[in-house]
């Protein structure tokens, strides 16, 4: 379980990067035309979390590669283990 955490931040980064483009559709969508100061103001705050939501899940993914790749470097410089 403990030599494959990298991917499960790979698969978890992917979820969130997911859940916050869903976010974004469901709650800010498209901007409106026209719109009313309240409307505006609402817009940006969905907006702003679903941004937030995705950067979380970017960063997490990201943290997820670079542990994956210093856990193979690390695999082929290490000497064998007897078995």
């Amino acid at each position: 379980m403990i030599r494959h955490w990298p991917l499960f931040l790979l698969g978890l980064g992917l979820i969130v990067v997911g859940a916050g483009f869903f976010y974004d559709v469901s709650f800010a969508g498209i901007p409106y035309q026209d719109p009313t100061p309240e409307m505006s103001a609402r817009y940006a705050h969905h907006s702003r979390i679903a941004a937030t939501i995705c950067s979380v899940g970017g960063v997490t993914f990201l943290l997820g590669a670079v542990a994956a790749i210093i856990q193979v470097i690390f695999r082929r410089l290490s000497p064998p283990r007897p078995s």
